[in-house]
């Protein structure tokens, strides 16, 4: 099976089943030195693992995060960053009847058409179990995000018919829905409730802005900033759509109300724009302003209520599904978004490092290059200021050496060497190069 790492430079490969002994995870790409904290990783594990609430699977899992390699007394080796996440609570058993039936809205009928073999106990590797590794390579990211102060917010902005009226970042983990409007969190939890009364399920929508992202981070183009955070967040098993800024909602604009227009502001000496439909990226290009995007995430496929379906043989069946599944895995995704954000945005930032450390040795160079034909052009003159001081001498008879003139002038130079830190040799080295280059010129035109 390919397609199991993401990244260009920090790169990440995932590996595991939702009912193997574990789950985990290997980074590659990361710089020795890197201050990480272990219990920052554990904190984002338990944000998503199951068993939070009478909303969500009660399958219980620590989700321990096990430091295998990569990092030593608090800071990365270079070498890859290897976690293990052991699976604790498998009911195996759970799934046997499932075993020959194929399965509504689940991955099973394309593994096996695709493998010719799937692994029915909770869905394999398409299981959301797998997504706990995204979780622990995405809290290293946001660390080494925070350290350049950049901060990721993903929320619950609608589940079922019930939406958001109001942000309140604050109040996002306070609600076991992840809603950052507590009076539609309540409404949400009942929703949610009552789906699970029915052995149905239910989907929603989740928004994830970023703030302080940096101006120019994107690789056109097909690499565009947005692109891969379309591709990162449609990876998630259950999001089935991606908008980012006014999203589909740009198809009921024109062009004049839909532009963001800019104004400079003074204080901050930095281009804004008044609204913000780009989402932050222009041109596939991050321009400074919030990231702002969307998913759609589908109702759990594992519901209780009795569908009907066929089996392996096209034999038709009634599938009723045992065992413990959420009613709407939406307050699970928002971490696991934040993760996927987190390594497109890390990603991109070490690459437009690289550049910008690249553009900083060109600048640089060309700076010298510039003082190099500087010094060029005055040497150019004085070795003609030196022809017409040979003339006034041969006109006078006077002599090419003048032995007190160079002792004064070449004390006055190592003063200078001294006060600018040139080393005493070269000066040294350069005064008796200019010297001797200026009594071949005077020898020449006073003979």
């Amino acid at each position: 099976m390919s397609g199991n790492v993401f990244g260009s430079i920090f790169r990440v490969m995932t590996f595991g089943e939702s009912h193997g002994p574990y789950i985990g995870m290997v980074i590659d790409g990361l710089q020795p030195g890197l201050a990480i904290n272990v219990d920052e990783i554990q904190q984002e594990l338990d944000r998503r693992r199951p068993g939070q609430s009478n909303l969500v699977t009660p399958r219980q899992e620590t989700d321990r995060a096990e430091i295998v390699s990569g990092i030593f007394e608090g800071k990365t080796t270079g070498t890859p960053l290897c976690i293990l996440i052991r699976n604790q609570d498998q009911r195996s058993l759970d799934y046997r009847n499932l075993k020959d039936l194929l399965r509504p809205g689940h991955a099973s009928f394309t593994y096996l058409q695709k493998y010719g073999i799937f692994d029915y106990r909770g869905g394999g590797r398409a299981s959301g179990r797998e997504t706990a590794t995204r979780v622990a390579a995405g809290a290293v990211a946001k660390q080494l995000l925070k350290q350049r102060d950049i901060h990721i917010f993903a929320y619950t902005k609608q589940i079922g018919d019930v939406v958001i009226d109001s942000v309140d970042f604050a109040e996002i983990e306070k609600n076991p829905v992840r809603s950052p409007d507590a009076r539609a969190a309540s409404k949400m939890a009942a929703a949610i409730s009552q789906a699970q009364q029915q052995g149905d399920s239910l989907g929603g929508v989740i928004e994830i802005v970023v703030k302080n992202c940096p101006a120019g981070l994107g690789e056109p183009v097909f690499n565009k900033l947005d692109a891969d955070l379309s591709q990162a967040l449609m990876s998630i098993g259950a999001v089935k759509a991606f908008e980012v800024g006014g999203g589909f909602s740009a198809a009921h604009h024109t062009g004049s109300n839909f532009n963001d227009l800019f104004y400079y502001d003074s204080q901050s000496k930095k281009f804004h724009t008044q609204t913000n439909q780009a989402g932050g990226i222009l041109g596939g290009i991050s321009n400074g302003e919030d990231l702002v995007m969307r998913i759609a995430v589908k109702p759990p496929s594992s519901i209780s209520k009795k569908q009907n379906t066929v089996d392996f043989s096209g034999k038709p069946a009634e599938l009723e599904i045992k065992g413990r599944h959420d009613p709407c895995i939406c307050p699970r995704v928002v971490p696991v978004a934040e993760a996927m954000v987190a390594l497109v945005l890390i990603d991109h930032l070490l690459m437009q490092e690289r550049i910008s450390s690249l553009n900083d040795l060109e600048n640089i160079r060309n700076k010298v290059d510039t003082i190099d034909t500087q010094i060029m052009l005055l040497y150019a003159q004085r070795r003609k200021l030196v022809g017409e001081i040979a003339r006034i001498k041969k006109d006078k008879q006077l002599p090419v050496l003048d032995k007190t003139r160079e002792t004064e002038k070449e004390n006055k130079m190592q003063e200078m060497a001294r006060e600018l830190q040139i080393p005493s040799k070269l000066t040294t080295d350069l005064f008796h190069f200019i010297l001797q280059d200026s009594y071949n010129i005077q020898e020449e035109i006073i003979q």
